[in-house]
């Protein structure tokens, strides 16, 4: 990516802002090291981990906190002679604990059974693909106390010479306590206590006592008046305390060439661990800043059009105190387009809609998340090409023309169709004939290349270019003609006024000037302002109107929604209603408060009574903007598939009836006899979704061919004798329901004890015309099939 355009763009800024949500020093520099990716599998990696990384912050399991940077310690870990210190293996010790922690929550060993380990697959890869350095992390816990130093227990050497230590400072305590007390010296000593200097047990003497007391003096404070002062009967004890103090540091040494052998073993693993807490401190910043930008995670492929709804400067919206008052743009192209020209007044907004397109691109091939509605979309350009403003240099003794025209030249071998080409005011700085015809011929040039480009431009014949040439699509920026101010907003298929002299008027140029400089305009004949302005009036209100549209369209999608939501509530208040009434049907019937006939003409009635109710209520699916067309009568067959717009369901086609028009639907186990005018083609999508409930089974016709029946299987083996005939009971119940008239009941040989259960129960099922056992090729007597009358 050149260097050059993402300087332009500030991209540096972005990263900046990104920089500040890590938590880390080296999660920072990280952050600030983004840029674009050019491989497109490593881009929609980087964008899936992005988006694991939005759940696990809305989930808040886990937090980072700031860690240390370990930049300097993998090189000291290269030279075995020299041990780490205490600071670095705390350092190493911080790292390491929150990494494990990180692991732990990443690719928990035991997931719970709401989120398996594909919930978040590509975190759980990452802090798998990190080798868990285990030895040095149960050492580390094991020599390191929390108070910054080495447990007692590091080594029976450490915690023998610290023993001894503290018991010479018993007998110290004591034996100073007791000769202060027999001497009655206590009034010569500053303080009641002992204190430790040059690593010697020594008395705070008053100076002006201090040959009183035979002894040593070691030092003096501050001010004078007291001098640290041996015992003579404390020496024999202090040389034992230094004796102890160099076991103790020696043994110290050895545990910290112990510990640092150990790290130097597991050296992958900790470099490991530290990229894993690096790489998830800058994800988890990036998912800050998507949250903070409100950001989508644009779709980026080579078939993708441009498209970017709603889009925002991310750097005008982090800057902003109300983020709202930031105008979003729709910058969008359709397929067939490649180029973008945008016109409309001075200070309207023309830079900023090319920056945004140029910045959004560069975040969204970074892996962040841009500042757009979702649905956002964007084709992977390898290289961003920018020409901004005023690029005049006096070092370089270049004018603005000559500088966009050296920095056009270098860039022009490496256009290419994945290039994108950012043109601000190309051509300004000469004559504008010339300047017109040159940004015209570049424009020319980039489609040749089959490049994409968006140019913002004040050149009249660039204006109406945008308007004719096929590919390109013209924009301008929205002016309020009243209030003389622009709005910021872009509307499409239409060219904008440059507005220069209300623009000078607005910022304070004498009104004498603009007088003069409006009559030399009709002097030349080039006023077209009035055109222009009946033109973005024009403009103004085609895009009232549609963003009117837009929300009259969320609107109804909204009652759509509810509309729908009411209808499944109460379809399946429904189907339990009906469910219960033919169960209670069938207890009335066992019971003997009902006849067989009585019993069956209920069921009737009440499936009936569910098809009639719920055709009372049935709505169109949401978002269908036409009902489907209906297929060819006399064309249907059995086993074609078809969609019940009341139901919003699709099934197959199981019969027909010619005479009266209707055929009969398998909805997934329920047959239906509907008119055939109801019934819709299948799209690809519901196909799909066709059938489920109970299985269906295929038999095969003497021709050959595969015919669809009516036969639906209810498995029993295992079951208890009472389960199974519950179970049987609400089956049968079901099918009579649905209009089964075909059934299969598997409950296997055995010693037949469940096969007499089911049979008996069948003897006084009123659903139930006739059983029998299955053929021998077809589960014998491990299957009973059952006739419903």
């Amino acid at each position: 990516m050149d260097t050059r355009s993402l300087q332009l763009l500030e991209f540096h800024k972005v990263l900046g802002s990104l920089a500040d949500l890590a938590v880390s020093i080296p999660g920072r520099l990280a952050c600030a090291a983004l840029s674009p990716l050019s491989d497109p599998d490593m881009l929609f990696r980087r964008q899936r981990l992005l988006a694991e990384c939005l759940e696990l912050r809305r989930d808040a399991h886990f937090r980072l906190t700031e860690f240390p940077d370990l930049a300097g310690l993998f090189p000291a870990l290269g030279n075995e002679s020299v041990p780490l210190d205490l600071d670095a293996l705390f350092a190493l010790q911080a790292v390491l604990t929150q990494a494990d922690e990180a692991r732990r929550v990443l690719a928990p060993a035991a997931p719970s059974p709401g989120s398996p380990g594909g919930v978040r697959p590509l975190l759980r890869e990452m802090a798998e693909s990190a080798p868990a350095p285990h030895k040095t992390m149960a050492a580390l816990a094991r020599c390191l106390s929390p108070d910054g130093g080495l447990r007692d227990e590091s080594s029976p050497e450490l915690f023998s010479a610290r023993a001894e230590i503290r018991a010479v400072h018993r007998t110290c305590t004591r034996q100073v306590r007791d000769y202060v007390q027999g001497q009655g010296l206590a009034s010569y000593l500053q303080d009641d206590f002992i204190t430790i200097s040059s690593d010697r047990y020594v008395l705070p003497l008053k100076s002006n006592f201090k040959g009183r007391i035979p002894g040593i003096i070691h030092d003096y404070s501050q001010t004078g008046e007291t001098c640290y002062f041996e015992p003579f009967f404390l020496v024999e004890v202090n040389n034992r305390l230094q004796e102890l103090k160099k076991e103790e540091r020696e043994a110290e040494a050895r545990v910290l060439a112990f510990l640092s052998g150990l790290c130097r073993q597991e050296q992958d693993g900790l470099a490991a661990f530290s990229r894993l807490l690096v790489d998830l401190d800058v994800l988890l910043a990036c998912a800050a800043l998507a949250e903070a930008m409100a950001g989508t995670i644009p779709d980026v492929g080579p078939d993708e059009p441009v498209r970017l709804p709603g889009a925002r400067h991310p750097l005008l919206l982090l800057a902003a105190s109300d983020p709202s008052r930031v105008v979003p743009q729709d910058i969008i192209l359709e397929p067939s387009q490649r180029a973008l020209i945008i016109s409309g007044a001075n200070a309207g907004g023309k830079t900023v809609c090319l920056k945004t397109l140029g910045l959004l691109a560069l975040m969204a091939f970074s892996g962040l998340a841009v500042p757009a509605a979702p649905g956002c979309g964007l084709p992977h350009w390898r290289k961003v090409f920018v020409f901004l403003g005023d690029e005049q240099s006096l070092e370089d003794h270049l004018s603005t023309f000559t500088a966009q025209i050296r920095h056009l030249s270098r860039a022009w071998p490496q256009v290419d169709q994945d290039t994108l080409v950012l043109l601000d005011e190309f051509g300004a700085g000469t004559d504008p004939a010339q300047g017109a015809a040159l940004a015209q011929a570049v424009v020319d040039g980039l489609l040749e290349k089959n490049a994409w480009l968006a140019a913002a431009t004040h050149f009249p014949a660039l204006k109406a270019y945008g308007l004719s040439k096929p590919g390109v699509r013209a924009a301008c920026m929205l002016f309020d003609p009243a209030g003389k101010k622009p709005l910021y907003g872009l509307a499409y298929d239409q060219v904008g006024a440059s507005v220069a002299l209300d623009v000078a008027r607005e910022h304070g140029l004498p009104e004498d000037l603009l007088v003069k400089a409006h009559k030399y305009l009709l002097m030349e004949g080039a006023d077209s302002s009035s055109i222009l302005d009946r033109l973005n009036v024009l403009a103004l209100r085609k895009q009232e109107e549609l963003d009117e549209l837009a929300e009259l369209q969320i609107q109804e999608k909204k009652k759509t929604v509810a509309i729908r939501e009411r209808y499944e509530k109460r379809l399946a208040a429904l189907l339990d209603e009906v469910r219960e009434t033919s169960r209670e049907i069938a207890r009335s019937y066992q019971e003997g408060r009902l006849g067989r006939k009585q019993a069956q003409k209920a069921l009737a009635e009440a499936g009936k009574r569910l098809i009639e109710e719920n055709a009372a209520v049935s709505q169109p699916s949401p978002g269908d903007s036409a009902k489907p067309s209906s297929p060819d009568f006399d064309g249907l067959k059995p086993g074609d598939l078809v969609h019940l717009p009341g139901w919003n369901k699709s099934g197959r086609v199981l019969d027909k009836d010619p005479k009266r028009r209707m055929v009969k639907v398998d909805l997934g186990g329920v047959c239906l006899w509907v008119d055939a005018r109801e019934v819709a083609e299948a799209s690809g999508r519901e196909a799909k979704k066709a059938g489920g409930g109970w299985s269906v089974k295929s038999a095969s016709d003497q021709g050959g061919q595969s015919a669809v029946v009516s036969a639906f299987v209810l498995d029993l083996r295992g079951r208890r004798a009472d389960e199974a005939v519950a179970e049987l009971a609400a089956f049968l119940d079901d099918s009579v329901l649905k209009g089964r008239t075909q059934l299969e009941i598997v409950h296997g040989k055995g010693t037949g004890a469940l096969r007499r259960e089911v049979h008996d129960f069948l003897r006084t099922a009123p659903q139930v015309a006739s059983f029998r056992l299955a053929p021998a090729d077809r589960g014998g007597d491990g299957m009973t099939m059952v006739e419903l009358g």
